[in-house]
């Protein structure tokens, strides 16, 4: 064999070894994947379509509890550095108040209303109360502008609470903080069709690329994938065949379990478990 055909070989072996190391998932032990295998999530608690019950509400957390589902939530902080459970990073379509969540103080935050009813915006402290470690949690941590201090804060609280949370981001920095600060937590990516992410999404077409398509697992390594319901593309199943756990959202109908480690839903009631 000549040097010519070496080179070319080793730049062949390169160019299908470099994709895999970057979607390889994290591997992940089986007591931190036992207490969300086969379970369905709530999505933002159990809350109503018709917004009686709004998401991320109190109430709709109490509610997933009393009836033994897991619960997916989102969390991020206020001005002042409370972390806070709500989705959006602006008020306007919960709220009805224009402005980021980030602007407000916590004080402040607590006069507005989920979507015109009773319930405000909770502290994750007071989410943690309620479910008091009656059903498995999935923590979203928001992209924000002040990520190092949400990772520490949030993780602050979980390491204090009695029950099993784990933790997932769009973001694969902030999955990367608890890959190397919260070890003991399991840890996900979240993603979705590159057509599915905001235009002004930071990093621009090129990270909605390659994050649509799970090529910066080799940041966080994260250990379950979830992804939007959808087509998949081939990196993403290749990182679940190598063993990142199979977690869809957001699910409408009962269907969707077939073939996934968890279930994030809304507005039908499911089976607790599945598998």
């Amino acid at each position: 064999m000549n040097q010519k055909s070496k080179i070319l070989i080793g730049l062949s072996a390169a160019a299908v070894a470099l994709p895999l190391w970057m979607l390889a998932p994290g591997k992940a032990s089986k007591r931190q994947k036992a207490p969300f295998l086969g379970r369905n999530f709530a999505h933002r608690g159990l809350h109503s379509r018709d917004k009686s019950v709004p998401e991320n509400s109190l109430e709709a957390f109490r509610l997933a509890a009393s009836q033994n589902y897991g619960v997916e939530l989102d969390v991020q902080l206020s001005k002042d550095g409370q972390v806070v459970v709500f989705h959006d990073d602006t008020l306007d379509r919960v709220c009805g108040v224009h402005g980021r969540v980030d602007e407000f103080t916590y004080q402040e935050l607590q006069a507005m209303k989920l979507c015109h009813t009773a319930w405000g915006i909770p502290l994750f402290s007071e989410v943690l109360q309620t479910i008091n470690g009656r059903g498995p949690i999935i923590c979203e941590l928001k992209h924000g502008r002040r990520n190092r201090e949400l990772c520490r804060k949030t993780y602050d609280l979980i390491s204090s609470y009695r029950g099993e949370i784990c933790i997932e981001s769009f973001d694969p920095t902030i999955v990367a903080w608890f890959r190397f600060h919260g070890k003991d937590l399991l840890r996900g990516q979240l993603a979705m069709p590159m057509k599915e992410y905001p235009e002004d999404t930071p990093g621009g077409k090129g990270f909605s690329f390659l994050a649509s398509r799970t090529l910066l697992n080799f940041l966080g390594r994260p250990q379950f994938i979830a992804y939007q319901i959808a087509r998949q593309p081939l990196t993403v199943r290749l990182a679940q065949m190598l063993g990142a756990m199979k977690v869809c959202w957001t699910s409408h109908e009962p269907r969707n379990e077939k073939g996934k480690d968890a279930v994030i839903f809304e507005y039908y009631k499911p089976r607790e478990k599945f598998l």
